[in-house]
């Protein structure tokens, strides 16, 4: 018997094939199963006109055995089958699809399902097999044949007998390596894992008899058990993705279920959505919002995007395509035939569909989100505070190019109350004359609640919204306003506010000033009388664009900038403590001395910075005490 060559390509080819394209040598279970799923729906396509088949959708399956001893993974279909020219065209002719053509000949069939198209995934074999033996026999053929090869080398066919229609593919797994354990495709475990991970939505039955030991009847209740091993055939895939049964019957726990089993979460999700669309592409969608975030989220191990799926069989495990960056945290999956998949099936060819797809999700994450913002309060602002964070930088990266789309899912602290607030409700709260919308930055709450800068707008009446995060502060700036609303830093020289009383102008203070720049020198940009503090003497403020928590955010992501604020130190020339340092000026230079540097020092701490020397800060209150 006369071996053939490879009629489409060189050994270079094959190599290739089987070296290149695929990333995973796991893989090659995917696209036998595929293949055997093609030759089956395309005989119970036939079924439905010609009685001859004598089967029902019910009849068809997937058989997996494995032969230890020999070495030999078998996969058995009860498929349309090959004759001797399907043999010699799709399997002599490297990159020939059989699938791709019934899919071509048969457009308007609804009830068809063909996953392979580009006729490479059988060669996915020779990964992990040094032989490949396909037994089968075609539908209304007399004849049954083998094709045989042992990779680049070529192929044999030759008559053979086979009682029933179908497929056999039997392939010898290859030995063991330092490098390469090829004997973990001999393992039960290990091919039901992977059918349960690639193909576990193919439509048929997939079996496979699988061995276990359990106590001889009689003695399972004794002291010491007789035990057994029994085999029996079990299914092992699901067939009907709960993706696509209807929403009504699908309960909540079993989504819950799904959840925890297919992404390895520990919590509740927080909220589930389940989408289905037909149009240009045409997919469905389950997606979950996560109520935690999970353990590496924040590093470098967490990989975003969505499962996807064609027609049941598990494509990319994560397709980041499908997720914009600030809906991160969204895990599901989709499912659809109309993607351009390259030629391993493994990625995704970047193209409109896939955008569209995106597009789509994201608008609808959107929209869930801010309806669970409005139905179900408690639970949102439980994502928010594990999920926030990064809607913000969301708003901040691109240049704010998604600001529009995120703004009014965000939450602040404010001195309002001890909860979250949306700027849409801090709007709504606006007195008529107030001009901005005011924001303070700081370590918490209670301690922005605290700064000398807040009074003038408290005092008032006027909302502060709280900046606890260092992204907050970045946020803000880029959002600019509101719906029409500026923001406003309550460090702001203009906070847009008149003063309640006219305040009698104090003695000339530029004296004063200056003596305090002096004794500051370089630690300070500059020295001025405050427009805003009310009860407190001192207060420091930040210029030239950066604030105290941007410079706390920048040095701690590079300390090596030496990034820093400019510092402005703010005196209220009618406190008390104040006019005692003014009183001090050209009398004792050196007390006054003390008191602008413990001025200094307070504001420092006020401002949440560091002071440089803290014992001597301490040594110096004593002293003046």
């Amino acid at each position: 018997m006369a071996k053939k060559q490879f009629k489409s390509e060189s050994k270079r080819l094959l190599d290739l094939m089987i070296n290149s394209i695929y990333t995973h040598k796991e893989i090659f279970l995917r696209e036998l199963i595929s293949n055997a799923s093609d030759a089956i729906d395309k005989l119970c396509f036939l079924s439905l006109t010609d009685d001859k088949v004598g089967l029902s959708r019910e009849d068809f399956r997937v058989f997996i055995k494995l032969d230890k001893e020999n070495r030999e993974l078998i996969i058995e279909d009860n498929g349309i089958g090959m004759d001797k020219d399907d043999l010699d065209k799709n399997l002599g002719t490297i990159a020939s699809s059989g699938s791709y053509r019934f899919k071509q000949e048969n457009e308007k069939a609804d009830d068809i399902d063909i996953i392979g198209q580009f006729g490479v995934g059988f060669y996915s074999a020779f990964m992990v097999a040094d032989k490949v033996d396909v037994l089968t026999k075609k539908y209304g053929a007399d004849s049954a044949y083998v094709w045989s090869s042992s990779g680049a080398d070529g192929y044999t066919i030759r008559e053979a007998d086979k009682d029933s229609v179908g497929t056999v593919v039997r392939l010898h797994i290859k030995e063991d390596t330092d490098n390469e354990h090829y004997s973990e495709f001999l393992e039960q475990y290990r091919i039901s894992e992977l059918v349960k991970k690639y193909s576990d939505y193919i439509r048929y039955p997939i079996m496979m008899d699988m061995s276990r030991t359990k106590a001889k009847e009689g003695t399972e209740d004794s002291e010491k058990p007789e035990y057994e091993t029994v085999t029996e055939r079990e299914t092992l895939n699901s067939m009907v993705p709960i993706w696509q049964r209807p929403r009504k019957d699908v309960t909540d726990e079993e989504y819950e279920e799904f959840y925890h089993n297919k992404f390895m979460a520990f919590d509740k999700p927080a909220k589930v959505i389940t989408t289905s669309v037909e149009g240009v592409v045409t997919y469905k969608a389950l997606l979950y919002i996560p109520s935690k975030t999970p353990f590496d989220y924040y590093t470098k191990d967490y990989k975003k995007g969505l499962q996807l799926y064609s027609s049941g069989v598990l494509i990319m495990e994560n397709c980041e395509e499908l997720l914009p960056e600030h809906f991160r945290f969204v895990k599901g999956v989709v499912d659809s035939q109309d993607f351009s998949l390259n030629i391993s099936r493994e990625v995704l060819q970047r193209d409109h569909q896939l955008k569209t797809v995106a597009n789509t999700l994201e608008k609808k994450i959107k929209n869930e989100l801010s309806s669970l913002l409005k139905k179900d309060r408690e639970t949102y602002e439980g994502f928010f505070n594990e999920f926030g964070r990064q809607l913000k930088y969301g708003i901040v990266s691109d240049y704010g190019m998604h600001k529009d789309n995120l703004k009014d899912l965000l939450m602040f602290p404010s001195s309002n109350s001890d909860k979250l607030t949306t700027l849409s409700e801090y709007l709504d709260r606006m007195p008529e004359e107030q001009k901005y919308i005011y924001f303070a930055t700081g370590e918490n709450a209670d301690s922005i609640s605290k700064l000398p800068q807040t009074e003038p707008v408290l005092n008032k009446g006027f909302e502060i919204l709280y900046c606890v995060q260092d992204i907050d502060e970045f946020t803000l700036q880029t959002l600019a306003e509101y719906n029409g609303k500026q923001f406003r830093s309550v460090d702001s020289d203009d906070l847009g506010i008149e003063p309640e009383t006219p305040e009698e102008a104090p003695e000339d203070s530029s004296d004063a000033l200056k003596f305090v720049r002096d004794v500051l020198g370089d630690r300070v940009s500059e020295v001025i009388a405050s427009k805003k503090l009310v009860s407190h003497p001192v207060c420091m403020t930040a210029k030239g664009g950066i604030s105290f928590e941007m410079e706390k955010y920048f040095n701690a992501m590079q300390p090596e900038a030496g990034m820093k604020a400019q510092r402005c130190l703010e005196l209220n020339m009618n406190h008390k403590a104040v006019k005692a340092m003014k009183d001090l000026i050209g009398k004792d230079d050196e007390k006054a001395k003390k008191y602008a540097e413990i001025f200094y020092n307070q504001a420092l701490l006020i401002a949440g910075l560091p002071i440089e020397d803290p014992s001597g800060y301490a040594d110096l209150v004593c002293e003046l005490m």
